[in-house]
């Protein structure tokens, strides 16, 4: 009789580091789609490929899973916020209005880039995730506060004289915060021209600098 043919040999599990990545890859887009309370870990493991013990074994519960994706989203909001800044404190003392606006498009750029992130906070808003109350104290507020005061030391000084100083940057700060992500989970985030001078000349005309961008003339 002849030899059987040897058996496909079954094909090797992913490493643990890809397993762990692909939850979370999926946990994000359903978090930011579904929100936490809308997101099953069942749903998670399977948009990921993978049963529901693996899922355990590699990030814990959904907690865990969630805590870990907002982490992400604020680690990577804070790098693209502080070279920013750092960008924005070498401009501003001799080109403010250049040195504003190139700090809204940085922002918007981002959020635009990552329009998950934007997601995963208005989720936030609309009292997903209740149990996690301390994420925008961890989070948000430190960025907030980390360009309020930068824009407040420096806008100030780069007024023409005579001009009072802006009565609430950091409303004005929240304001393109709310805007910016309003605007990239909207129904005319198409329009990213004609928001991004709106959202120029809006913080411009806050600041108490011109309200029109010079690098705007002629273009968007």
């Amino acid at each position: 009789m002849p030899d059987s043919p040897p058996a496909t040999p079954a094909p090797a599990p992913p490493p643990a580091d890809a397993s762990r990545e692909r939850i979370i890859a999926a946990a994000t887009t359903l978090f930011a789609e579904h929100g936490y309370d809308g997101t099953s870990t069942r749903r998670i493991a399977a948009d990921a490929g993978l049963n529901m013990a693996t899922v355990a074994y590699h990030v814990g519960g959904k907690p865990d899973l969630y805590r870990e994706v907002m982490l992400r989203a604020h680690l990577a909001e804070q790098r693209v916020l502080t070279d920013a800044l750092a960008a924005f404190r070498e401009l501003a003392p001799t080109e403010p209005v250049a040195a504003v606006t190139g700090l809204v498009d940085r922002y918007l750029d981002f959020c635009l880039d990552q329009p998950h992130i934007p997601a995963l906070w208005m989720r936030r808003w609309l009292s997903d995730a209740a149990e996690f109350a301390d994420l925008e104290a961890a989070y948000a507020r430190p960025l907030i506060e980390a360009v309020r005061d930068t824009v407040r030391e420096v806008v100030p000084a780069a007024l023409p004289a005579g001009t009072a100083a802006p009565a609430d940057i950091e409303m004005t700060v929240w304001t393109v915060l709310w805007s910016t992500h309003g605007f990239c989970r909207s129904g005319i985030r198409s329009e990213v021209p004609r928001f991004r001078a709106h959202l120029r000349g809006l913080v411009l005309r806050d600041l108490g600098l011109a309200a029109r961008d010079p690098r705007d003339q002629g273009h968007v």
